[in-house]
């Protein structure tokens, strides 16, 4: 490993960064996640369409972002030579809670993934997508592509569908983790579990027990200029603490619902027509979290009880967004700039911390 000394402070100071590209990048948690592994891991270029993710993943990133899709990219600039490149196309297309379209235009987006990957030649590449992307038509196309005379052809990739809670999350997210790698270089595997016995999985106490109850309201008079509009924030993840307006029926509703229970423990003149009539849905639909389980899997909506398993473990109401955003591992100082609806988005659709560490930190020998 390169290093060199500082002849006037003594101090030993890393000369073998491994830069990387971050595609998709969201607010930064899979970059995030790879700096917590190494301070080596420099991010060159990160892309990302959405403007208030952008713009919240430059507060807390030294990088150059690119606003806009990743076809402008491709088409303005060059793309520069990198060691790794990392990102999640998005996965709405595949997802089983979504209409899976085979035509939907997301679908394609990992071709330009694998665009970026065929011009800026890293030695190693991490794609993250939900599980139902390996049984798409759009997998096998992608895998061809790495077979002789594929655009990818100079590279093997292998796949494993990874729980965030094995990693030590303190939430269950199954993703697969698709990993490349140049076929000059050793093939890494995937990082070991940490957590392998749910025995050992971290809690939803771990992660929020023990915080203060929620704020009236964020904090005032914060905004940020976002491609020519003013938007809220940036808010640090400890000040989106802030509690929403609940109706009558829905606070009597919460009341009646146990530590781990949902609306089939709801007394019937509680429950509304659908309810009553569709028993057998999904248990998690306005379902409480458990102390000492790890949260389900948080999604764009977490906020919302009528989402899923989102009410707090024993208070009458939602986690919180600093809540989603410690299920999630940000940091309390995290930054974040948006309306809450899209904040409590940027916060769903981040890969675990913990997760990206884990991958960060087993990929990190093979640059040496």
């Amino acid at each position: 490993m390169a290093a060199s000394t500082s002849p006037s402070t003594g101090a030993t100071t890393r000369s073998d960064v491994i830069t990387v590209i971050d595609l998709f990048a969201g607010v930064g948690g899979l970059s995030e996640g790879f700096h917590r592994a190494s301070d080596r891991y420099q991010v060159l270029k990160a892309v990302e369409m959405e403007p208030r993710a952008a713009a919240g993943y430059r507060l807390n990133h030294d990088a150059d972002v690119y606003c806009g899709p990743i076809q402008d990219w491709l088409r303005d600039e060059e793309v520069p030579q990198a060691d790794l490149v990392i990102g999640g196309p998005p996965c709405q297309g595949f997802s089983a809670l979504g209409k899976q379209r085979a035509d939907d235009v997301r679908n394609e987006l990992w071709r330009t993934y694998a665009e970026v990957v065929r011009r800026a030649r890293p030695r190693f590449f991490v794609l993250e997508n939900v599980p139902q992307f390996l049984g798409s038509p759009q997998f096998p196309l992608f895998k061809g592509m790495t077979e002789p005379g594929g655009e990818l052809e100079d590279y093997a990739i292998d796949h494993r569908i990874l729980n965030a809670a094995e990693y030590g999350a303190p939430q269950i997210r199954k993703r697969v983790i698709v990993i490349g790698h140049r076929r000059d270089q050793l093939e890494p595997g995937f990082p070991d579990k940490t957590h392998a016995d749910p025995e050992e999985w971290m809690d939803v106490e771990s992660a929020i027990g023990g915080l203060p109850d929620v704020a009236d309201s964020l904090p005032m008079d914060v905004f940020t200029d976002v491609s020519g509009k003013k938007n809220p924030g940036p808010f640090l993840a400890k000040e989106l603490h802030v509690r929403r307006r609940y109706s009558e029926l829905s606070l009597a509703r919460f009341d009646k619902i146990p530590e781990g229970g949902s609306r089939k423990h709801l007394p019937e003149d509680l429950k509304c027509e659908a309810w009553k009539k569709h028993t057998s849905g999904s248990g998690d639909v306005m379902g409480r979290l458990h102390w000492d389980k790890p949260s389900v899997t948080i999604r764009t909506e977490f906020n919302k009880p009528e989402k899923g398993r989102y009410l707090h473990p024993t208070r009458n109401r939602a986690i919180s967004a600093w809540e989603g955003a410690r299920l999630q591992g940000f940091p309390d100082g995290y930054k974040f700039v948006g309306p809450m609806t899209e904040i409590v988005k940027q916060i769903g659709n981040a890969v675990p911390i913990p997760l990206g560490k884990a991958i960060g930190r087993h990929l990190e020998p093979f640059f040496d």
